[in-house]
């Protein structure tokens, strides 16, 4: 049975989607952009902004029961690759502050442009064990 995940804690959807379906043993999220889910704001930079985007997905992981531990697989969206090297130190800091026994597989792909024109979005998988 699927289940539709919600919190306030993480952006509300700006399209015909949810936050994340959890399917028993796997919750998967929609990307997250990062918007601030208390004010709207989006910080300016890469590095802020990756971890606005994780710190949502972390937001609607908790909503289901996980932890960012349980994550699995990520994907991450970039809209300039040549920010690689600073939006990796930023993901890696947060899956090492958060307890991550590795850290997940990821895909990272640079493509055009983004909603709202962030420079980052990212989702995930994670697995309730």
């Amino acid at each position: 049975m699927t289940k539709i995940i919600h919190t306030e804690k993480a952006p509300a959807a700006i399209g015909p989607y949810v936050q994340a379906v959890d399917l028993g043993n796997l919750v998967l999220t929609s990307g997250q952009i990062p918007v601030n889910p208390s004010n709207g704001e989006v910080p300016q930079d890469i590095q802020a902004q990756t971890r606005q985007s994780l710190e949502n997905v972390k937001a609607i992981i908790e909503q289901a029961g996980l932890q960012v531990k349980d994550i699995v697989k990520t994907t991450v969206f970039v809209k300039d690759l040549n920010q690689f090297t600073t939006l990796n130190a930023e993901y890696e800091a947060f899956f090492k502050e958060n307890n991550h026994p590795n850290f997940p597989a990821r895909s990272c792909v640079e493509v055009a442009r983004l909603p709202k024109d962030v420079g980052v979005e990212i989702e995930a998988i994670a697995v309730r064990k």
